[in-house]
């Protein structure tokens, strides 16, 4: 009994061949309703968020699934998720404080006409 589970551990984890068909299908899935985003013409923020939305929904998959962080302990993930949120949020801050970054450059460094 010793011997198998020596055994199994020298062979690695094994993921059935579905698991990473169903992703690959999903993914298709994704990059087919990005590509419908631009068919459709849509414009706007509708079209940024729907873009940003598959984006990170394929990221998402490909990390958990093609790069077995589905399977890794907690503390690993956090150690990637943590940092890349808190980028997220300083993103989202810059974004929101860009358009009065934009009015106090026009108005101070604009010439004089």
């Amino acid at each position: 009994m010793a011997q198998a589970a020596a055994h199994s551990q020298a062979k690695g984890q094994q993921h059935p061949i579905r698991l990473y068909l169903v992703v690959w299908a999903w993914l298709f899935i994704l990059s087919a309703c990005s590509y419908l985003v631009d068919y459709y013409q849509l414009e706007g923020i509708l079209r940024y968020s729907l873009i940003l939305l598959f984006m990170m929904l394929k990221a998402g998959l490909i990390v958990a699934v093609f790069m077995h962080m589905a399977w890794e302990r907690l503390s690993l993930v956090y150690a990637i998720l943590v940092p890349m949120s808190a980028v997220f949020v300083f993103v989202a801050i810059m974004v929101l404080e860009s358009d009065y970054t934009l009015l106090s450059r026009l108005t101070f460094f604009a010439p004089d006409i």
